[in-house]
């Protein structure tokens, strides 16, 4: 005769946690690969790739909603930045992605949002800032923005948050400057440039700035006027608390956020 269990769904070969758990170990950074060849000793059946790969498709729904939620708190400071990943539309391919990171007023971070796009686009970086205020993030309550140098987003920024300050970050910057000035001069150059950035308060760092500008004007050109024409927004920490200055002169809590993405998805190669 025929029969039909009313308690377990027809095909279901495995109890439905199962597949919470497959998902939550794909999560925290393991492959598809790598769950198929432990899942045998985990659950008693050597589950299949494509198992492994629909139960990890139950979370797409948690992650969207979670990416348009409502942004309902207030957030002083903006780290953004974007980072690449291997991505299968089709075929496999490397794709930019642009990431917020917000810092609340008791100084908690959280990140607020990521999306696809070009980084070097202003286009993205517009449509992407746009997005998160129309999610709730109030352009009046943001103080400063971190970033580095990406094309456009410093404009955009701006247009976007018309009440905040633009903090470029140091360490790229000093990337920037001293690529273009001889090797043989970079080991006096850099401390001078040090002080400019490390000092005890805005005063102080544009005499600095004046000091360097005075021995190398001539020397170095181009690396002292790729450092002054940005001199404002390297030096726009300082109208912040004191204690936050370690925290406000790079893009460091962003790119430790991206670097700890990459930690879990290059174990699992495509996403």
């Amino acid at each position: 005769g025929k029969f039909t269990s009313a308690i377990i769904p027809p095909r279901q070969r495995y109890d439905l946690r199962i597949q919470q758990d497959m998902a939550l170990m794909h999560l925290g950074g393991m492959s598809t690969r790598t769950i198929e060849l432990m899942s045998e000793r985990f659950f008693g059946r050597r589950l299949s790739a494509q198992e492994v790969s629909e139960a990890t498709a139950t979370l797409h729904a948690s992650v969207e909603a979670w990416r348009q939620r409502r942004l309902e708190a207030r957030y002083k400071y903006l780290f953004l930045d974007g980072t690449f990943f291997a991505v299968r539309r089709g075929d496999v391919g490397r794709e930019p992605v642009l990431v917020a990171l917000g810092v609340e007023e008791d100084g908690t971070r959280v990140v607020l949002g990521f999306q696809s796009g070009d980084k070097e686009s202003a286009t993205s970086w517009n449509e992407f800032l746009g997005d998160l205020i129309n999610r709730g993030l109030d352009p009046e309550g943001v103080q400063l923005g971190l970033m580095d140098g990406l094309a456009g987003l410093q404009r955009i920024f701006a247009q976007r948050f018309r009440r905040a300050r633009v903090q470029r970050c140091q360490i790229h910057k000093s990337r920037n400057v001293l690529a273009k000035m001889p090797r043989r001069l970079q080991e006096e150059f850099r401390p001078m440039m040090t002080s400019t950035f490390y000092n005890e308060g805005l005063e102080q760092s544009k005499q600095a700035f004046s000091s360097l500008k005075a021995k190398y004007g001539r020397l170095c050109p181009d690396a002292v006027k790729c450092l002054e024409d940005d001199l404002d927004a390297l030096l726009a920490f300082y109208a912040f608390p004191k204690i936050e200055w370690p925290s406000l002169r790079t893009t460091n809590p962003i790119e430790r956020l991206n670097k700890e993405y990459k930690r879990r998805t290059n174990s699992m190669e495509i996403v």
